[in-house]
């Protein structure tokens, strides 16, 4: 992680900002998805956790190589009027770290019911006692909509900052860029 670059969405209103910041990642989750390398981790520099908001900014961590890799390959090519992608520039000598990783949540019991039933061939009756109602989970961590390349669905990805650590953590990153081990340089 000896490499960074900082994509910023052009200011518009909060609204048109958001929508721009889901695309801008919603294409580089496809791009990290072809490429398959598991060495780009993503962080977002603005997150305001108590205001449930990202910012306008996503930084992607990786080594010089990977970034240079990734961007060869265009993929903000139709972007350039919503959003500015810095140089690949060095990552500061002197940096803490944290984790940046995707929190799922359960907040749907109808869903889990129906998937037992279909799965397991269960009465709904039998489903309903196995996953109530009650078990519903909310959170109010900032997210990103984003469309699942496997299933096709939208969903909320929520997205957690952990705290920050003197001493970086090994692991690789998904497609989405997030890790539940691997830890981003925070600065």
């Amino acid at each position: 992680m000896d490499s960074y670059i900082d994509i910023r969405v052009q200011s518009m209103t909060e609204l048109v900002d958001t929508h721009i910041l889901n695309t801008v990642y919603s294409k580089l989750h496809l791009q990290l998805s072809a490429l398959n390398s598991g060495g780009v981790g993503v962080s977002f520099p603005e997150v305001d956790e108590t205001k449930y908001t990202l910012g306008r900014s996503i930084r992607v961590h990786g080594s010089k190589h990977e970034l240079v890799t990734l961007m060869a390959t265009n993929w903000m090519m139709r972007l350039h009027d919503y959003a500015v992608a810095s140089p690949i520039l060095c990552t500061p000598s002197k940096v803490n770290y944290r984790i940046v990783h995707r929190v799922q949540v359960k907040s749907n019991p109808e869903r889990l019911q129906r998937r037992l039933m279909k799965r397991h061939g269960v009465g709904e009756d039998e489903a309903k006692q196995r996953i109530p109602n009650s078990i519903a989970q909310r959170t109010k961590l900032p997210f990103i909509n984003v469309k699942s390349i496997s299933t096709g669905q939208d969903f909320k990805l929520f997205v957690s900052h952990g705290p920050l650590q003197s001493v970086a953590s090994s692991g690789t990153f998904s497609s989405y860029g997030l890790s539940q081990t691997a830890s981003i340089p925070w600065f």
